[in-house]
């Protein structure tokens, strides 16, 4: 394979493809990984510089012992300077399953006939949405398939919905969107309606690998697929989320395309991803996939740990595909986001019952950490992260380039520590058990000794205060 040097890569232009199978190729297979150069690239990363291809590969390809642990060293300490030791929490609701695509790795493809086909109607979102902000949840992300009933209208139309319901102390603060892609003119029309990040997942990003999996809709189309956060960007929705589907393909090649797509979005837009996924293949309905690019837990863990060296300011999402012990490992390594209290069949929240592992057909794929919203943030209390709903940055014009400006020299951590705070106490109030509550005051009070900034302090602690007094939704 010829070697391409990473000046040569493909000159970035807005909606124009930028993948090149051979160039990721080269930069894996031609550079060497030795365990100084391994630190200094970590030395680089804690500096809050992102990395480049090649310095990614170097990590990618380190297999001795010693840099291993160093990766996840330094990849728990670069976490901590950035953000502290907040946990931010959200949950998804699955709006619709109906989907023109037929892709093998998805419990919704249209080839699956025991799939049950549902949409939401207003009320039974009104309805979910009422359980979910009973839970305490803030922050969700709404799921679509890929039909033409869920066009740029419905989606907006669905979002204007869910931030009207309030239940007693509730109310979803940040609706993020996971859907198909749309043209400049249907983002504008979601945009409109005040969604938070909208997410799109390449799924894998070597073409022939793409080809094999995706056979029928509009999902064919890698390209445009590539091209559609460009296009979301062009609307003026400047919080995107990117992520790859890791099973699909080899591991590495993804992880390269990852931050091959983060320069991409900063060379033409000035500003990368706010958030990267990386979930990872589990059971479905009808799955008919070979364990040929399977991710053993110490490669995925590994991956992440790259992952937030390799792109410091990103927040980092992993979900309840995993279990409770990997996900407990993993965000030691840089997550950041995580759902909590997931049900994935549709219309499951509001009627109180647990997911049924053994009934996929109105499920995408199933989850293995089934725990409760309140036992999720009871085990985060106990391990000293601090759970946070907060929606600060978003709603104060921290977004985009905005964000950058402030997450990149770590400065985010100024707001992170006391906004999570604020959301825990509102959470603690309003929703904990005694027991949950005990633990997290302790927390609480622990997190506003450990401030080095007495004038902030204070007024953390005054805003607590307030909250205990009956106020809500207070914030820096």
């Amino acid at each position: 394979m010829k070697f391409i040097p990473e000046h040569y890569q493909i000159e970035d232009h807005t909606k124009q493809p930028f993948i090149n199978d051979d160039e990721l190729w080269s930069i894996l297979n031609n550079t060497i990984s030795t365990h100084e150069r391994v630190l200094e690239i970590i030395d680089k990363s804690l500096s809050k510089k992102r990395l480049s291809l090649t310095e990614t590969a170097v990590l990618i390809n380190a297999q001795d012992a010693a840099s291993v642990e160093a990766i996840k060293a330094g990849a728990r300490q670069l976490k901590k300077n950035v953000y502290g030791n907040r946990i931010v929490l959200f949950a998804p609701l699955y709006v619709g399953n109906r989907c023109i695509n037929n892709c093998l790795y998805c419990g919704f493809r249209s080839s699956n006939k025991e799939a049950e086909r549902i949409t939401l109607t207003d009320n039974e979102v009104i309805q979910e949405v009422e359980a979910l902000e009973e839970q305490g949840q803030k922050r969700l992300i709404l799921v679509y398939g890929e039909h033409p009933q869920y066009d740029a209208k419905f989606i907006a139309h669905t979002v204007d919905v869910v931030y009207g319901v309030k239940k007693n102390h509730g109310a979803i603060r940040r609706v993020n969107i996971n859907a198909a892609p749309l043209d400049i003119e249907g983002f504008k029309i979601v945009k409109a309606a005040g969604i938070g990040t909208y997410q799109i997942f390449q799924e894998t990003y070597n073409h022939t690998a793409y080809q094999q999996y995706h056979k029928g809709g509009k999902k064919m189309d890698y390209d445009y697929r590539l091209t559609a956060l460009d296009r979301a960007q062009e609307a003026g929705i400047d919080d995107v989320g990117i992520g790859a589907l890791f099973g699909l393909y080899d591991w590495r090649f993804e992880l390269l395309g990852l931050v091959r797509h983060t320069n991409h979005l900063e060379a033409c837009f000035q500003v990368g991803p706010h958030t990267i996924s990386f979930p990872r293949i589990q059971n479905f309905s009808e799955e008919k996939l070979s364990n040929q690019y399977r991710v053993s837990d110490d490669d995925f863990l590994k991956l992440i740990a790259i992952l937030r060296l390799a792109v410091p300011y990103t927040g980092l999402i992993l979900t309840a595909r995993e279990s409770e012990r990997i996900r407990n490992e993993a965000i030691q390594y840089g997550v950041s986001q995580i759902d909590g209290g997931t049900k994935l069949e549709l219309g499951t929240y509001s009627q109180n019952e647990p997911t049924n592992d053994q009934n996929l057909h109105r499920e995408q794929f199933q989850i293995n950490d089934n725990r409760s919203l309140s036992e999720i943030i009871e085990g985060l209390i106990e391990q000293e992260f601090l759970p946070s709903f907060c929606t600060a940055c978003y709603r104060q014009g921290r977004t985009g380039e905005h964000f950058m400006e402030f997450s990149i020299p770590g400065f985010i951590k100024r707001y992170c520590t006391p906004n999570a705070i604020l959301t825990l106490s509102e959470y603690l109030c309003d929703y904990a058990t005694p027991q949950v509550a005990e633990k997290g005051w302790a927390l609480i009070n622990k997190e506003l000794a450990a401030f080095d900034n007495d004038d902030m302090r204070q007024q953390t602690a005054d805003k607590v205060a307030l909250i205990k007094q009956g106020q809500r939704d207070i914030y820096f």
